[in-house]
């Protein structure tokens, strides 16, 4: 593991200063890890919008099938996919003009982690906002 895969300034942005966040993968189905995950965000204070094929609304927020099509903002992109999945997702953020990129637990692509930090965003992998919030 690289240390700087969980680099504490970046996590410290996206925890207190960033507050849109696109949660990937996350869908209706509240067995899902990314739904426990997104209504701790929103007790933290954040604003979450589901990315998931079918744009469901989940815990209140509308859904939206892709990255492109949120017609406002993201500031985080918070990746519930596999890792062979999540560069695609990455590459996605930087498209979009994302100010930072969060890879979950287990979820590791580190060419896609030297992208986004080549583009200039923030990024941290393999590591979830719970486990970071826990740190403090």
């Amino acid at each position: 593991m690289s240390e700087n895969w969980q680099d504490k300034a970046a996590v410290d942005l996206m925890l207190d200063d960033l507050e849109t966040w696109a949660v990937v993968g996350l869908s209706g189905d509240t067995s899902r890890t990314a739904h426990s995950i997104a209504a701790l965000l929103q007790q933290r204070g954040k604003r979450i919008v589901p990315i998931h094929p079918d744009a469901p609304v989940v815990l209140g927020e509308q859904g939206y099938a892709t990255l492109a099509d949120v017609p406002f903002d993201i500031d985080v992109v918070d990746v519930f996919r596999r890792s062979e999945a999540a560069g695609q997702f990455v590459d996605e953020a930087i498209e979009v003009g994302a100010k930072a990129i969060w890879l979950q637990l287990g979820v590791i692509d580190e060419a896609a982690f030297d992208r986004a930090r080549e583009a200039g965003v923030p990024m941290v992998m393999d590591t979830c906002p719970a486990i970071e919030w826990n740190r403090r």
